[in-house]
């Protein structure tokens, strides 16, 4: 009798167990050789590392906002929570490219049922078609079916810009709404960016001490980390200026131009409350936004004989087509004119 316990049979691999090597070995390890990471085995890798590895190349490689990216995260890990309780089993990626169309179509019937509306469902898919287009480019994950998938048809809404009293009535308005003086010129500065450069709001917050004074052109990074040029005109340098003059706290060349009450970084929500206040005291419609104010600038040139290829450029649209939608709300507005003063539409 020996002590030795007797030799154990091979274990079986188990669900998680990588797949052997494929034959092409020495093609992955020229990539690696290369720098490139090969994609891994999909059979081998969680949803959530595949989530993570998604959120990292929207952060990094196409540099969408925070905002943005928090809105593409939640909607995937609503539908691979969904994925769970429906497959009855965890999610990796073997289960991922083995959905169905039935599948998908379940998911939005669920969404539907919890009150999301068609524009909501529609954004819904395209972040889905975005995050299985990664796992196909990165990961080796292919879904067919995805593509398959449609979104719902949904009526384009018009921007709902301002008129130009309108627009001038909120920028006098808003400083009143805030007790200490310097905070209502950072609220106005922030605003003349919107209305006299085009800038979203949060290109305007994100500009650095070191952008002040503003020169004839300002350069603004947009979405994606796309980059334009835009003219500044004198009120508008002059009230970042006069910002700058009355701001209490020390501001450092590196840090943000535009800061709050306590010297931290500004957030777009003090500026949209300040709006939203001068609004309810205007008796303003509650589509006066600020970024109401970037459509009005769209829309002001356009009336006033600005054509679409400049107004693209100064709004840094990826496409014309973005563009040509402020035709059609001076289209409106015509025949609402029309409709008013010519004696036949009484």
């Amino acid at each position: 009798m020996t002590d030795e316990a007797p030799p154990r049979p091979p274990a079986k691999p188990g669900p998680d167990a990588l797949p052997p090597a494929p034959a092409d070995a020495a093609h992955h390890g020229a990539d690696h050789a290369a720098g490139r990471k090969a994609p891994d085995p999909p059979r081998a890798t969680p949803a959530a590392e595949l989530l993570a590895r998604w959120a990292d190349n929207l952060a990094h490689e196409r540099r969408l906002s925070p905002h943005t990216l928090d809105g593409y995260l939640r909607e995937v890990r609503f539908f691979l929570t969904f994925l769970a309780g429906h497959l009855d089993r965890p999610v990796d990626a073997a289960a991922l490219a083995a959905l169905d169309v039935r599948d998908f179509r379940a998911y939005l019937a669920r969404r539907r049922a919890d009150g999301l509306s068609p524009t909501s469902t529609a954004r819904a898919i395209s972040v889905l078609k975005t995050f299985f287009a990664h796992l196909a480019r990165c990961d080796g994950v292919t879904n067919s079916a995805i593509a398959i998938v449609r979104a719902p048809r949904t009526p384009r809404r018009l921007p709902r810009p301002l008129s130009e009293s309108g627009a001038e009535d909120l920028l006098e308005t808003v400083p009143q709404t805030e007790d200490l003086d310097w905070v209502g010129a950072r609220d106005t500065a922030i605003l003349l960016l919107l209305y006299g450069c085009g800038l979203r709001i949060a290109e305007a917050l994100s500009l650095r001490r070191a952008d002040a004074p503003l020169g004839p052109t300002l350069r603004v990074t947009g979405k994606g980390g796309k980059q334009r040029l835009v003219p500044v005109l004198p009120v508008v340098a002059q009230a970042v200026d006069a910002y700058v003059a009355r701001c209490p706290h020390a501001l450092d060349g590196d840090g943000p131009l535009f800061v709050g009450k306590r010297g931290g970084a500004l957030g777009p929500r003090p500026v949209q409350a300040a709006v939203a206040e001068a609004r309810r005291l205007l008796g303003l419609p509650a589509s006066a936004t600020p970024h109401a104010l970037r459509h009005s600038f769209a829309s002001h040139l356009l009336q006033n004989g600005g054509d679409l290829r400049t107004i693209q450029d100064l709004l840094g649209h990826a496409s014309l087509a973005s563009t040509q939608v402020y035709t059609r709300v001076d289209a409106a507005r015509l025949a609402e004119v029309y409709d008013q003063a010519h004696p036949r539409a009484r």
